[in-house]
């Protein structure tokens, strides 16, 4: 279409999904699990960007390692050190979680990568990354970025009732999963409260917090929320299957789309993969730390959750575990039906 903007294509070298995630203090072994869950399920090639403090990197660079080859082939990583191209460092990085707002330099750091799916630590694949990388072929022509609402239901949800700045839409976005067009995102002017012509992103982000920092509670969300309420055509808006938390559930099933298809991003914010208030959000991130690469997906995987999901059924998110295995299990019968088709192949040949 004239005047629509094409996506830059890759060099063959960058042929695979880009996955970014900032990991400081504690967050190391929730990393991990992240990222073996999207290995687990995913079929194109991954290239992990993790973000991490220096005492991190040899702890991730050798666990990474271990993983047996049939998974490690799969992917490359790279781990960067936390920094942070303008403003203060400090600041930044106190800013609500450590080193969260690193999420917010992405596009100035990786200048090769053209798009970009980020996931906080605490997040699970209970589906191929392919999947929600596709949707970077349905932004229209100013889109480039999609997140998720922050909530369904405006009369319950955080920024309705609290927000003292700008947000986007009617309940504010939840940053937990973004999906980015970082070219975009780099040749864009931005349209902001602080001069009347546009800012590039990188010009943006310190006045904007300058502005805004006492009025800011979810750190480096809320900076994303006010520059997407300034320039709305920019996001692309995921159904909340994308990025599901417990309040999806805790209040009583409020995502249709979980409803529906299931959960496809699992988000267990609010520490639940800790501690026992979400039962059948521990119960997931348990059986994928545990279970071991190389065995049956359905009798090491699938079947101890359902079991475990038996003891969470007293609670509101384990009254509905079908919402929780639809696209795990539709996921795994994908897995074990390219195997017996590559099985079959392979013996066919004789």
């Amino acid at each position: 279409k004239p005047g629509e903007q094409k996506h830059p294509k890759e060099p063959s070298s960058l042929q695979c999904m880009h996955l970014a995630v900032v990991a400081c203090g504690d967050r190391l072994e929730e990393t991990l699990i992240m990222l073996k869950s999207a290995v687990l399920f995913s079929n194109r090639r991954l290239c992990f960007h993790i973000f991490a403090e220096d005492s991190l990197k040899p702890e991730f660079e050798k666990k990474l390692k271990e993983w047996p080859s049939s998974y490690t082939k799969k992917f490359e990583s790279t781990i960067y050190p936390i920094t942070f191209s303008v403003g203060n460092a400090q600041e930044w990085k106190k800013l609500f979680k450590p080193c969260a707002a690193q999420r917010l330099f992405l596009p100035v750091i990786l200048k090769d990568v053209d798009s970009l799916l980020y996931v906080d630590t605490d997040v699970l694949f209970l589906r191929p990354i392919d999947d929600i990388w596709h949707v970077l072929k349905e932004f229209n022509s100013t889109q480039l970025a999609a997140m998720a609402p922050e909530h369904e239901i405006p009369k319950i949800g955080w920024y309705s009732r609290f927000a003292r700045h700008p947000y986007y839409g009617t309940t504010g976005v939840n940053s937990g999963v973004m999906l980015m067009n970082l070219t975009r995102i780099r040749s864009t002017q931005f349209k902001n409260s602080i001069i009347p012509g546009g800012l590039t992103w990188e010009e943006m982000l310190y006045p904007l917090y300058q502005k805004y920092k006492n009025y800011i509670t979810w750190g480096d969300q809320d900076l994303l929320n006010i520059i997407f309420y300034f320039n709305p055509e920019c996001l692309y808006v995921f159904p909340c299957q994308w990025n599901y938390r417990p309040d999806h559930c805790m209040y009583g099933s409020n995502c249709r789309g979980a409803e529906e298809e299931g959960v496809s991003i699992l988000h267990g914010n609010r520490g639940v993969y800790h501690d026992d208030k979400q039962p059948t959000f521990k119960a997931l991130y348990e059986v994928i730390r545990d279970f071991p690469f190389e065995d049956n997906l359905f009798q090491s995987l699938y079947y101890p959750l359902q079991s475990k999901f038996l003891d969470t059924v007293h609670t509101l998110c384990g009254r509905i575990p079908q919402v929780f295995l639809k696209q795990i299990e539709k996921t795994m019968k994908k897995v074990y039906e390219n195997r017996v088709i590559v099985y079959l192949g392979a013996n066919h040949r004789y």
